[in-house]
């Protein structure tokens, strides 16, 4: 653990750590994790570069990080679906966030299904630990609401891998959505409508 990755970071040293995960998002989206430096990184950062090695001791470490952070703005949606609200609504809304982050953070959606497509070395644990467990969870809601018929039956796992899929598609494929539709349409309006009506057509009792 670097000097400044403790938990009684200063306020400076939180907004330096951000501006590090942000400049590495700007290089690892344009260079890739081999192409990527801690020089370009830095300037990208707008510090020094023994300024960011302050904070992180390597460029994998920044990397980690920077998927962690991702990770954790994936699933905050799902982690505010209430369990006491009404099933559609909170499954359609669900939707629709996921969406948003699509056009909100396409860079951040690519880095991360780049890093999924290569065996997520680097989430490996993450990813069967915490991710798992907020899924499982989600997963206990959607069975609930299922067996009380307050939403048709379906597997509710391929469910939520099927919201993923459809929504970042938007993102990760961003160039070739916007080629098919043509100049004028916007993606994530009509996607989202086109969304709404498929999800709850299936998903009505």
């Amino acid at each position: 653990m670097t000097e400044a990755s403790g938990p009684q970071m200063s306020r400076i040293q939180q907004k330096n750590r951000d501006l590090i995960l942000q400049g590495a998002l700007q290089a690892f989206s344009t260079h890739g994790l081999r192409g990527a430096t801690i020089d370009q990184i830095a300037r990208a950062a707008g510090l020094s570069k023994p300024n960011v090695l302050y904070y992180f001791g390597s460029k994998d470490e920044i990397h980690k990080a920077l998927l962690t952070t991702l990770l954790d703005m994936w699933l905050a949606p799902m982690q505010q679906i209430d369990p006491e609200g009404e099933p559609l609504v909170e499954v359609l809304s669900y939707v629709r966030s996921k969406m948003l982050m699509s056009r909100d953070y396409p860079r951040e959606s690519r880095l991360f299904a780049h890093e999924i497509l290569q065996g997520a070395p680097h989430l490996t644990e993450i990813l069967g630990g915490g991710l798992r467990e907020i899924v499982d969870r989600t997963v206990v809601v959607l069975e609930r609401w299922m067996a009380e018929g307050r939403l048709a039956r379906v597997e509710p796992r391929h469910l939520i891998f099927s919201i993923w899929s459809m929504t970042q598609h938007y993102a990760d494929f961003e160039t070739q959505v916007r080629a098919v539709l043509g100049a004028g349409r916007d993606p994530i309006d009509e996607g989202a409508v086109f969304l709404d009506d498929l999800y709850r057509k299936l998903l009505t009792p």
